[in-house]
């Protein structure tokens, strides 16, 4: 293998690292505030918004991401709506991670128990209150995990963005591949980005538990102080990167 032909290519793979990570923070916001909503739209007494939303996470669900993003870039275009192909790529991202995120909130606003519901209202909360600080809060803590596993897997699903020619980090590939006919050495070097990528999305994530979730910091600090041995972790949830504990 021989990696020299690619070293002029270096700012090019940079560029498409962080277009990237771009899209993959951009679509986890919105999709997340998408998916809050929705979550929530789920649990409506009006059963026509329910019976949408259910429909949206179905159709979203139940659907490659590829054609998702077809029917937006390509569909639209057809009546007239023509979008950039980063704006495009966004939109699906975040309508497909809206979805997921949505089912997996919902999951956890199900296990909050009616009777701490039910408490909270009788001390006279508001039902904004309540949504915040006794439904959404404990239930974006237990999913947290899930959360992290589906922002991973959108960025790595970005990569079908390069289908609609967006500029991020597949697409780069094949356009160095093409030119230096270095295909192994060329998707090496963008498999070792992708690596790289997850890493510090995982590092991110970590970083984002310790400082919203507190108290379950707080816990396993008193439980490490008493010499007990901490709760397992939930299934898929981040172990502490050495020396940040």
């Amino acid at each position: 293998m021989d990696f020299t032909d690619l070293a002029p290519y270096a700012p090019v793979f940079l560029n498409g690292a962080w277009l990237t990570l771009k899209m993959t923070a951009l679509a986890i916001v919105l999709g997340v505030a998408v998916g809050v909503l929705v979550a929530f739209a789920r649990r409506s007494r009006n059963r026509a918004v329910a019976r949408a939303c259910s429909a949206y996470v179905e159709a979203v669900r139940n659907t490659p991401f590829l054609v998702q993003i077809f029917l937006l870039y390509f569909g639209l275009a057809s009546f007239g709506v023509r979008m950039p192909t980063f704006a495009a790529a966004v939109l699906a991202m975040v309508i497909n991670i809206g979805a997921y995120s949505a089912e997996i909130i919902r999951a956890g606003l199900e296990s909050i128990p009616k009777g701490q519901i039910e408490a909270a209202e009788c001390l006279g909360l508001s039902k904004w209150r309540i949504r915040w600080h006794v439904m959404l809060q404990p239930s974006i803590e237990k999913v947290y995990p899930a959360l992290t596993s589906q922002f991973l897997l959108m960025m790595q699903a970005s990569a079908m963005a390069s289908q609609i020619s967006a500029e991020e980090l597949t697409a780069i590939a094949n356009t160095v591949q093409s030119t230096t006919f270095r295909s192994l050495e060329t998707y090496l070097v963008v498999a070792a980005l992708y690596l790289v990528l997850s890493l510090f999305i995982k590092l991110l994530a970590w970083a984002g538990g310790e400082y919203f979730f507190r108290r379950r910091r707080v816990i396993r600090q008193a439980l490490k102080a008493a010499g007990k041995k901490p709760p397992p972790r939930a299934p898929g949830e981040l172990a502490e990167p050495r020396g940040m504990a």
